[in-house]
């Protein structure tokens, strides 16, 4: 099987290496990423540092229509890219078609903030001292974007940051996350199809252990990274002088209140527990049910949706839940589940890199399962005496990313805004509830800055003042 290319400055090109990607669901080998030299490395951002400013100078225009072709071609391709993303990553097709669609969602949404990327006037004359005065706002890209972006989206966490990127006018490196290199690199043959200049992007499959060399990197000042906690922070402890976006994770809380609909919040739960396997930072890990009366009509429906899920095959259009990444995560998340202290409602069962979804109750609170990120098929359920409790039981996590709390009441709904220490929350549903074009993103431990377009475009820019003297207003 031979390698698929990387993208250099724009350019496809291969290495001294490849990377060998296998599905999760057999091991089979599914594709190879050709592995870039250090000299290529440093070729790729050499050219970024140097297409800077030309980058900055492009017409919106110019932008808007690159954007906008992607989006074209992502969902003319739309069946062919899904399949890519299940045979590398391993999610059902259910998913990875969702995905897709996403990732066109988020450079339309990109073409069209590109076109509106615009300044502001600010009369100054509302002090006698500034007669005669406007100031003109206008926002400039910091330079160079490094992004890197995990496993379980490799195609839409990719998408939410490089088409902020293109969209200010900044090129953007992208090291994808080596089990998963293969949607990055077809979207980057889908970016070499545009009129963008030669160095505006790279995609860059290289090991973990040679990106220090990109993230150290002073020609590239934005770091953007996905993934895990001490990883990221590692990444901005390196690099102080940085301005770093860090998306990491979650173990996200759902509150199911006595006047909520049962039905729908266990079907949901369910469901959002085990999307992608569990391995996304907003699946739904801890649900705290309001009320001994609501518990106990609650559990029941919540253990018969789970177990009414599809597991499986994830080549077949029916099934919801498939592998993990790899053996060696299923393996932990077994272990964590066996070292609980809890009682398994249902599953708590390993075969290879599945993990039957699970649903456990009476957990101690300093169980890794609890307290932790799972990143797997693994919920917990528990009982709270009111909302009080509820709310002070989602807080108590060194996460905070976002929060569901089903209920139908609008006093509940904004003491949730209120008091709940975490970056979003979904009323009337899960914690996993995502639209591409909101802010997104957490506090505590769940990182820093925001994803949603137009948040990633004034995070990748600051903002530029010009005054303008001697002016009759």
């Amino acid at each position: 099987m031979s390698a698929t290319p990387f993208w250099l400055a724009g350019r496809a090109a291969t290495g001294d290496d490849e990377i060998v990607v296998t599905h999760p669901w057999d091991g089979r080998e599914v594709g190879r990423a050709a592995v870039p030299t250090e000299a290529q490395v440093e070729e790729a951002v050499a050219a970024a540092h140097a297409v800077r400013k030309k980058a900055a100078a492009l017409p919106l225009h110019v932008r808007a229509e690159a954007l906008a072709h992607v989006a074209r071609r992502l969902e003319e391709r739309k069946e062919e890219i899904a399949r890519l993303i299940t045979a590398e990553n391993g999610k059902p097709l259910l998913w990875a078609r969702g995905e897709v669609g996403r990732a066109v969602s988020v450079f339309r949404f990109a073409a069209e903030e590109a076109r509106r990327w615009s300044g502001s006037a600010l009369r100054l004359d509302t002090d006698p001292a500034a007669e005669g005065r406007l100031a003109y706002v206008a926002r400039a890209p910091h330079g160079p974007v490094l992004a890197i972006t995990p496993f379980n989206f490799p195609l839409n966490l990719t998408a939410h940051k490089v088409a902020p990127a293109i969209a200010v006018g900044a090129p953007v490196v992208v090291k994808p996350a080596p089990k998963t290199p293969l949607s990055a690199l077809l979207l980057g043959e889908l970016l070499a199809e545009t009129d963008l200049p030669e160095g505006m992007f790279s995609v860059l499959p290289v090991p973990n252990d040679r990106a220090s060399a990109l993230t150290e990197d002073p020609r590239l000042p934005i770091v953007s990274f996905t993934g895990s906690g001490p990883v990221g922070y590692a990444i901005r402890d390196s690099v102080p002088g940085k301005h770093v976006v860090l998306e990491l994770g979650g173990n996200a809380a759902a509150v199911v209140c006595p006047d909520a609909d049962l039905d729908w919040a266990a079907q949901r739960t369910a469901l959002f527990s085990n999307y992608q396997a569990g391995q996304s930072c907003i699946a739904v890990q801890r649900v705290y049910v309001v009320g001994d009366e609501a518990y106990e009509k609650f559990v029941p429906k919540l253990v018969a949706a789970v177990e009414g899920l599809v597991t499986g095959d994830p080549w077949d259009d029916r099934t919801q839940v498939g592998p993990l990444i790899g053996q060696d995560a299923a393996e932990r998340v077994e272990d964590w589940v066996n070292r609980s202290g809890g009682t398994v409602l249902t599953g708590g069962k390993r075969d290879g890199a599945s993990y039957a979804p699970t649903v456990l109750t009476d957990v101690p609170e300093t169980a890794e399962v609890s307290c932790e990120e799972v990143f797997g098929p693994v919920l917990l359920v528990e009982k709270a005496a009111d909302v009080d409790a509820a709310f002070a039981r989602v807080n108590d996590s060194k996460f905070g990313l976002q929060a569901g709390v089903f209920t139908r009441s609008l006093d509940v709904a904004f003491k949730a805004q209120r008091e709940l220490e975490v970056g979003g929350v979904i009323v009337g549903d899960v914690p996993s509830y995502r639209a591409d074009q909101m802010p997104y993103g957490g506090v505590k431990q769940s990182g820093v800055g925001r994803e949603g377009v137009a948040s990633t475009m004034a995070d990748y820019t600051y903002e530029k003042v010009m005054v303008l003297t001697g002016l009759q207003l």
